[in-house]
């Protein structure tokens, strides 16, 4: 669900958008702090980062437009095969990177011992199953997740699909059929929002609402794509702050459950693909330049690192059941160590590991 147009030197003369990049940090961080919050406040109702959960429509999005901004007029010449392992390289070493740490996070919770119940064959099973994107929704405890020991993988898994509908049918549409292909998701959307009464559009992660990650990634990719094909780059001087101050404006958007069929597809349909276009248009500044740069380096290993330590987390609120008091302690400081475990782990696991890989197949 996370690009970046350094995947080669078949881009390197393409434009850079540092803003862009710099967001999916910031949106990788509220991602991390929303699913922390959201186990120790679970009435989201009470939830100050109720909706944080749209950050991934957010990322789909985006995603979206820097792929045919990096793809479209490249996609015949590199091919399919080309193609497939440029965007392997670039996303699955932290599959499987996040697979690793979501199995020794299983094995040694400190508060559970879910081992001793699904046995050496179930585990594997888990693991093989997180490690090559194949949803195995097999554990209750966990919700019955996608993918058990590493939850934030099921949207990997839908990023993989637009990745293959767009070198095979999406890249050769047209402007008129992919504005049609938007407007189809964008009905399935406000479908979605409104076929269950006080839900919202946060399905797509488990068996129970796997369908709606397709419906999510169908309207938010395509629209994505849509904001570059029509040039929907709006110039401004908002800088990666400014834009930034917009972004968390959707995140912290007060949740209800009377209203949430309104308001979240009006932030989804909408309000993402118009912060895309100001954040692709808005004007870079030098003094930000370091914060951008590590704001966006981080944020895809960020994402795939940090929830197999929210299993932890919620093991550790289920059984000891600390107070509040305590959690606004714990919190913070877990969210800090994750972002300096991802930067640790991009600097000497990803960051080399995607140099080899491409020296060896590229």
């Amino acid at each position: 669900m996370i690009t970046t147009q350094k995947e080669s030197n078949l881009l390197a003369t393409k434009q850079h958008f540092e803003i862009l990049d710099g967001l999916r940090g910031v949106a990788a961080v509220v991602v991390v702090i929303y699913h922390f919050m959201e186990i120790a406040i679970t009435d989201y109702n009470k939830n100050f980062l109720s909706h944080g959960f749209l950050a991934v429509d957010f990322f789909f999005c985006l995603s979206g437009f820097v792929i045919a901004y990096a793809y479209d007029t490249r996609a015949e010449n590199i091919g399919l095969m080309q193609f497939f392992k440029l965007r392997l390289i670039r996303l699955h070493p932290l599959v499987i990177i996040g697979s690793i740490l979501g199995l020794l996070t299983f094995l040694f919770d400190p508060y559970s011992d879910f081992y001793a119940v699904y046995g050496f064959g179930k585990t594997l099973l888990m693991f093989l199953a997180s490690a090559f994107l194949i949803p195995y929704p097999v554990m209750p405890e966990r919700y019955t997740n996608l993918f058990c020991l590493n939850a934030p993988a099921w949207s990997l898994f839908w990023e993989y699909v637009a990745n293959i509908f767009y070198i095979l049918v999406l890249y050769k549409l047209n402007k008129k059929m992919l504005a049609a292909l938007v407007f189809t998701g964008a009905a399935c959307i406000c479908y979605v929002a409104w076929k269950v009464p006080n839900a919202n559009l946060s399905g797509g992660w488990g068996g129970q609402n796997f369908w709606d990650g397709g419906v999510r990634v169908l309207y938010s990719f395509s629209a994505g794509m849509l904001v570059y094909r029509f040039n929907w780059i709006i110039k401004n001087k908002l800088g990666f702050l400014g834009v930034s101050l917009l972004l968390l404006v959707a995140f912290l958007f007060p949740y209800a459950d009377a209203y949430n069929w309104i308001t979240e597809p009006i932030i989804v349909l909408f309000y993402f693909p118009l912060l895309v276009a100001l954040g692709a248009g808005a004007v870079v500044s030098e003094p930000l330049k370091k914060l951008r740069t590590l704001s966006g380096e981080i944020s895809y290993p960020l994402y795939m690192t940090h929830y197999p330590f929210v299993w932890v987390f919620l093991t550790y609120v289920a059984v000891v059941k600390p107070a509040m008091s305590t959690l606004w302690v714990v919190i913070p400081v877990s969210v800090t160590l994750l972002v300096l475990l991802a930067y640790l782990i991009m600097k000497f696991v990803d960051i080399p590991l995607r140099k080899y890989l491409k020296t060896k197949f590229l």
